[in-house]
């Protein structure tokens, strides 16, 4: 596949999720504005749970299925039947130990939206299937519409509920939705369907690589989880919802991003996994153009927190500034993981993935463990330090497996921080004008906007011409 189709499919994807995002954005910032902050508590207490359930259904054999080379209806079908039989009886391990949850965190109210919320894990086990068949086959239109639908409908609901005062249920109501919506129009439009047949023998086979990833992805969830954990443990409910809301602005843009790279370049690198030097070229230009599009989005967003929270959100939400900030910087680094782990996971070494992992958790529960007694500050701090010795982690096995060094890696993001990091300065300080909230909002957009761009027209940047060249590209196709 040329280079040229594998980063326009990255693009159309890209276009996809910031789509979704931006009409997620929208349906956050109402809600935010209609429920107070202890009913996001709440269910981000539920989630943690959730979380963690679904990794155990999407992550391993997910993979495994787009990884191997030739893989058929039956071991579709086979991992289809499996993941439903699965994903039934984590339901109703959860379902049975959500009294025990909601004593730990001392939440009455927790047990009802646990059960609720947990049907969640038997739908992405459905749709987990779909997504390896849409991703393997680079079908990537088709999750338009049922990410489109999903977004669009839950939000609907969810404010409907949340005006009528239904609280927490109008956030619970959102996500289970979404998911439900997602999964039902995307069966729609994607013609797979699962065939009357199983074979125990393939499922033991995509088994041996996908344990290994299943395992690696709730140690990572587990280990991002345990930071709520802590919080809604020893401190509030309100301090758990300013922690979370802070972590989730920035998380819903990089997730766009991060999706994006994972979605397209697994699959694609997987098809090349035999030719290292194809592997390390794509690799790179996923990093070049990720960093790209990611710092200045992040540094921008850490320079607008003041005026966006306390204009759009509201001045019950300031306590979420400096979460906003901390996490633009934290999710920075993200493109750099997902780059070298897609890469790592396309050529096999998902023993290596495994490894990475462990290592990385040790490491940040260490650090975790270090600073829980001093404050949600601390252990949003601790998040930074993290993500940034872990990007050195992820980057070593690549060093060895496809001959990209830490300095090209390094040299490839560099530039875009440099330039996001001027960007954000002169934002930044437009915050001290006295002038209208909205009216600050939009001008930090549009300077920020003009010098990156500017920057990048003086730097000669490859990536801004790279990305001019393949829109154009993209809309001649259309024309």
């Amino acid at each position: 596949m040329g280079s040229n189709k594998i980063f326009s499919n990255l693009m159309w994807k890209f276009s996809e999720r910031i789509l979704a995002q931006g009409v997620t954005f929208v349906v956050t910032l109402c809600l935010a504005r209609l429920l107070m902050p202890k009913d996001y508590g709440v269910v981000a207490l539920a989630l943690i749970v959730i979380n963690i359930a679904e990794v155990f259904t999407v992550a391993g054999f997910g993979n495994a299925l787009i990884q191997k080379k030739d893989a058929d209806d039956l071991d579709f079908s086979s991992v289809f039947y499996f993941n439903i039989f699965f994903s039934v009886i984590l339901y109703f391990l959860i379902f049975i130990s959500a009294p025990l949850i909601s004593g730990f965190f001392d939440n009455p109210e927790l047990s009802k939206v646990i059960r609720v919320l947990a049907v969640r894990v038997p739908v992405a086990a459905v749709n987990s299937v779909q997504q390896a068949y849409v991703s393997r086959n680079m079908m990537f239109k088709r999750f338009f519409w049922s990410t489109f639908f999903g977004t669009i409908l839950s939000g609907i609901i969810g404010i409907f509920m949340a005006f009528k005062g239904y609280g927490v249920w109008a956030l619970v109501a959102q996500y289970l939705i979404n998911a439900v919506v997602d999964t039902i129009v995307l069966w729609i439009t994607v013609h797979w369907r699962p065939k009357l047949v199983y074979s125990f023998d393939r499922v033991k086979t995509m088994f041996s690589y996908g344990w290994k990833l299943m395992v690696a992805g709730v140690i990572d969830e587990a280990c991002i989880e345990i930071r709520n954990i802590f919080i809604g443990k020893i401190y509030t409910t309100e301090d758990l919802a300013y922690y979370t809301n802070g972590n989730l602005y920035p998380q819903a843009i990089t997730s766009g991003i991060n999706t994006t790279i994972s979605s397209v370049l697994f699959p694609t690198l997987s098809k090349e996994q035999d030719d290292a030097a194809r592997v390390k070229s794509m690799t790179r230009r996923a990093v070049s153009i990720s960093s790209y599009i990611m710092w200045p989005v992040m540094l921008g967003m850490a320079a607008v927190a003041p005026c966006f929270v306390k204009t759009v959100l509201s001045d019950k939400w300031l306590p979420c500034v400096p979460y906003i900030q901390i996490a633009c910087i934290t999710y920075g680094f993200w493109p750099i993981h997902t780059s070298n782990l897609e890469a790592m996971k396309s050529v096999g070494r998902s023993d290596w993935f495994l490894k990475l992992e462990i290592i990385k958790d040790i490491l940040g529960i260490t650090v975790l463990l270090c600073v829980v007694n001093k404050g949600v500050m601390a252990i949003a701090i601790s998040a930074v330090f993290t993500s940034l010795i872990c990007c050195f982690i992820n980057a070593y096995p690549n060093w060895k497996l496809i001959n990209y060094t830490y300095t090209e890696q390094i040299k490839d993001m560099l530039p875009s921080l440099i330039k996001s990091l001027i960007m954000g300065a002169a934002v930044y300080a437009i915050n001290y004008i006295k002038l209208n909230g909205i009216i600050i909002l939009c001008i930090q957009v549009i300077v920020g906007i003009m010098i990156y761009i500017g920057l990048s027209l003086i730097t000669k940047d490859n990536n801004y011409h790279y990305l001019l060249n393949v829109i154009k590209k993209g809309r001649k196709k259309n024309e």
